[in-house]
């Protein structure tokens, strides 16, 4: 499948996230692009869109298609991505509606390596410098061996090197200076980081900060 985002370039469209609400509006989590096509292929779900005028409109997944090529056909696809059928070309939806689920999002922020990078933006909370998330590790500040537990409070983002100078001492042990103390994030860090993102702006309107806590289904 080819992906695009104007004509003639290429996109990695298939790695954009769907807002996902539930019936009532609310927001329950963010989901793959694959994940949400499947939902509105098998009618559980509908495409709620951003109009021009700033108000919202539903579309199943037959007149979203039809949206789609209207939108090609007047030569306004814009910024959005897109995505390359066999017989067609079909606008990637920023926010989805599940038509018959009405549960709530659970209020945790999850407890995983992703959000404690993001959290701590890449950056090394020794040395203070910033790396791809394959040059860094993740650092028990009071070790194990000491009674550290594994937690938002005593884990925090480190390079190799930093790491390695540590050891099992804690940071006034090692003579290594904390730049920041660890803490729990109230809104989830990759919800945040998608929201700083003007392909995402959409998402605004239905995330109120009660709700900021949806995470990325990593299995969609």
């Amino acid at each position: 499948m080819t992906t695009l985002n104007r004509v003639g370039t290429v996109a990695p469209a298939m790695q954009s996230n769907v807002l996902v609400l539930n019936r009532l509006y609310v927001a329950i989590q963010v989901v793959s692009v694959k994940r949400a096509f499947c939902l509105l292929c098998k009618d559980l779900a509908e495409v709620i869109h951003l109009e021009h005028g700033g108000g919202y409109s539903a579309y199943n997944f037959q007149t979203w298609q039809e949206a789609s090529r209207f939108k090609q056909a007047a030569e306004e696809l814009g910024e959005d991505d897109w995505i390359q059928a066999v017989n067609f070309r079909i606008q990637v939806p920023r926010v989805i509606r599940l038509l018959e689920y009405d549960l709530f999002p659970k209020n945790v922020v999850k407890f995983n390596r992703r959000n404690i990078f993001l959290r701590d933006e890449n950056r090394c909370q020794y040395c203070g410098h910033k790396f791809p998330t394959h040059q860094l590790s993740l650092d028990h500040v009071v070790p194990k061996s000491q009674g550290g537990g594994t937690t938002w409070e005593n884990i925090v983002c480190a390079c190799l090197k930093c790491n390695v100078r540590k050891g099992g001492r804690t940071p006034q042990q090692a003579s290594m200076k904390l730049r920041r103390k660890a803490f729990k994030p109230k809104r989830s860090p990759v919800l945040c980081q998608q929201l700083a993102s003007v392909k995402y702006r959409s998402w605004k309107a239905f995330l109120d900060e009660a709700y900021w806590t949806v995470e990325l289904d990593q299995d969609g």
